[in-house]
């Protein structure tokens, strides 16, 4: 790199230009509160037109001193992508003090960045802190969470209120506050690490393809004693859904890929053991066989993804079974 920078901007584009252009004029738009950086846009082997359209912008604009971008020679899913973002600065001698991963499809509110900064600053044994994700309107998203279990597995599929009050300190979601608080996991899309967690952890784990990659990687600093934080303060707008193709909980779902199911069952067995992963597996597919014939008697509206049931059970470990490269 020409110049040393103390915070490294890692996104992963695949098949969204647009979106990744906006993502980057926002952050330049917030330039003065940030700290020296380099945002490096990976492109994901879109087969589109993602790398000529990009690259014309970074031209255009004369922003090569601040965003690289890397055609990846493969789609190799968003933890190889961040992980190339990643090892393309180390490679070139770069030490930043943070990194921050930013969805293409996200559009930092102004100060998003500094008080994620300012919050890892502040507080020794943070080592990940996320922001408070938003829609257009300014209405909160759900961005922290606790891990999955076998009790939240099951109350989640149900989907019956008074289950979720009686496990309430179970279930994944956490509710939101005004003020930071400690979490399990952060949503991926807007998350800033210590670049040192690198020496602990290492880099994310590219056996996920997509889904669940960000839930191990705060696993993992969990276990070299790092806490994770969600840092309101941090606004950052997320169109739900435009990079992943997964959508919003709040409308109809699309039928979830097979990778969906490979990361889950992965993430189970890597982290909490086959056990575990098993029992998770069970509860899943009971409580989800329950709501459907719960949905179907009360004639509540479908918003499941489509073939949910037979799919998890085709990746499940009964049919899988247990065995992680």
């Amino acid at each position: 790199m020409d110049d040393p920078f103390e915070l490294l901007i890692s996104t992963v584009n695949y098949r969204t230009p647009a979106h990744t252009i906006d993502c980057i004029n926002a952050v330049l738009a917030d330039a003065d509160d940030l700290p020296p950086f380099r945002m490096v846009v990976v492109d994901n082997d879109s087969g589109d037109d993602s790398v000529a359209l990009i690259g014309e912008h970074i031209a255009a604009h004369d922003l090569e001193d601040r965003v690289r971008l890397i055609p990846a020679p493969r789609n190799g899913g968003y933890a190889y992508g961040n992980n190339l973002a990643i090892r393309s600065a180390l490679d070139q001698g770069a030490r930043p003090r943070y990194i921050w991963f930013l969805n293409p499809d996200t559009r930092v509110r102004p100060g998003a960045g500094r008080a994620l900064i300012d919050f890892l600053e502040a507080h020794e044994q943070a080592g990940m802190a996320g922001s408070r994700l938003e829609d257009e309107d300014g209405s909160p998203q759900i961005s922290a969470f606790r891990f999955h279990s076998p009790v939240s597995e099951f109350a989640g599929a149900m989907q019956f209120g008074p289950l979720d009050r009686l496990v309430r300190g179970r279930l994944v979601p956490m509710p939101l506050r005004d003020e930071p608080f400690e979490a399990d996991w952060l949503a991926g899309a807007s998350m800033m690490m210590k670049a040192r967690l690198i020496d602990d952890i290492g880099l994310m784990d590219e056996a996920y393809f997509l889904y669940f990659e960000e839930v191990d990687y705060c696993a993992a600093a969990r276990r070299a004693g790092w806490t994770i934080w969600y840092v309101p303060q941090s606004r950052v707008y997320h169109a739900v859904g435009a990079a992943t193709g997964i959508s919003d909980h709040r409308k109809k779902a699309p039928r979830r890929p097979a990778y969906w199911f490979e990361s889950r069952r992965r993430f189970f067995i890597k982290n909490f053991g086959k056990a575990t992963a098993l029992m998770s597996d069970v509860a899943l597919l009971c409580g989800f066989a329950i709501w459907r014939l719960r949905r179907a008697i009360q004639r509540k509206p479908d918003l499941d993804p489509p073939h949910f049931l037979g799919d998890l059970f085709s990746h499940s470990v009964f049919r899988k079974g247990f065995s992680i490269e």
